[in-house]
């Protein structure tokens, strides 16, 4: 049986061929563009610039959801809010909006429907892989909190592919999404405001670096040490620490953008002045920020998180090798906000 395209899996080409071979004039589909990404419409009756027989194409022709909330938690503070989404295959993926004072709104979506890359302390990971996201299925999570904040007067600001899955193994269709809403004629969110954060695939790293984007890049890394490593990161063995820092080193000689490296602190396990030395020998000279951030708890991984004050201890240590360090606060801990733990729950 045909199913319906997606509209959002569809860029302003391929939207401007569906208007062609439905007998429509090629500026329709820059009119339905701008209702679906400057508007915000999600529907085809709110599109009243357009003909009733059109509206009802759109109506017969073409789907236009694939996220069905689930489940809507908000954390205490009110800063944090996870939504979990059923996909139409009864897969589950998870978004988070994030609230800062400074009107920054800030949203972590996902790439996958779990995740092939086995971290150990990271419950998507502990899930395995399920599928890939289509670029639509990406999209469709910034469009859905997008529509929420408009109507309190607000926008969405940054968007960080730091949810469940792995972006870069799902690289053509995480791509295709950032395009999308990064369209001038569209939604037009600014490519800076995108971040990639990638386990470390070499070779995906070396593609992006060709391209020359402006998307920040941020690296998992975790340990400095390819044994650490590679113990919480299996990817590791595949693409050893060598490797990762080499092509790090050619994407910012190709793009002259800075990196962040992202470490989440394990209590005694790499949270110790010696493992902030190793990091900063590793990072020593290179164009990058390091994000330290005290571990999520997941339930099938028994490391803790370390303190507030050995986290400022492991900063303070690598600044001493004139690399910048930030320690993040975990946000939606009470809701859990961490990637893939309410996505598990609910496949159980």
């Amino acid at each position: 049986m045909e199913t319906k395209p997606f509209i959002y899996d569809l860029d302003l080409e391929a939207l401007t061929e569906l208007m062609r071979a439905w007998g429509e004039p090629a500026y329709r589909a820059r009119q339905i563009w701008h209702g679906l990404y400057q508007n915000l419409w999600s529907s085809p009756e709110e599109f009243t610039n357009l003909p009733a027989a059109l509206r009802q194409k759109l109506a017969e022709g073409v789907r236009f959801t694939s996220l069905a909330p689930a489940q809507v938690l908000q954390s205490s503070d009110g800063e944090t809010v996870k939504t979990l989404f059923r996909l139409p295959d009864g897969r589950a993926i998870e978004a988070v909006l994030m609230e800062y004072d400074n009107q920054r709104r800030t949203l972590c979506i996902s790439s996958q429907a779990g995740c092939a890359m086995g971290c150990v302390f990271c419950a998507t990971g502990q899930m395995g892989f399920q599928r890939n996201l289509t670029s639509g299925e990406i999209v469709e999570q910034v469009l859905y909190y997008a529509r929420q904040l408009r109507a309190e007067n607000e926008r969405v600001t940054n968007v960080v592919l730091m949810g469940m899955g792995e972006p870069f193994h799902n690289y053509d269709n995480t791509l295709a999404a950032i395009d999308r809403l990064n369209h001038p004629e569209g939604m037009n969110l600014g490519a800076r405001r995108f971040t990639i954060s990638t386990v470390g695939l070499v070779p995906a790293i070396r593609r992006f670096a060709e391209e020359k984007r402006q998307i920040n890049l941020a690296i998992s890394l975790h340990a400095a040490v390819d044994a650490e490593r590679s113990a919480l990161l299996p990817v590791n063995r595949r693409y050893p620490i060598t490797e990762l820092i080499e092509v790090v080193r050619e994407y910012i000689e190709k793009t002259g953008r800075r990196v962040t490296f992202e470490f989440a602190l394990i209590n005694e396990v790499n949270d110790t002045p010696e493992n902030a030395r190793a990091l900063g020998r590793l990072l020593k000279g290179l164009l990058c920020h390091v994000n330290v951030i005290p571990l999520n708890p997941t339930k099938k991984f028994s490391g803790q998180a370390t303190t507030r004050a050995r986290a400022d201890a492991f900063c303070a240590e690598l600044e001493k090798y004139g690399i910048p360090c930030t320690v993040r606060m975990r946000r939606g801990i009470d809701i859990q906000a961490g990637c893939g733990q309410l996505a598990t729950e609910y496949q159980k």
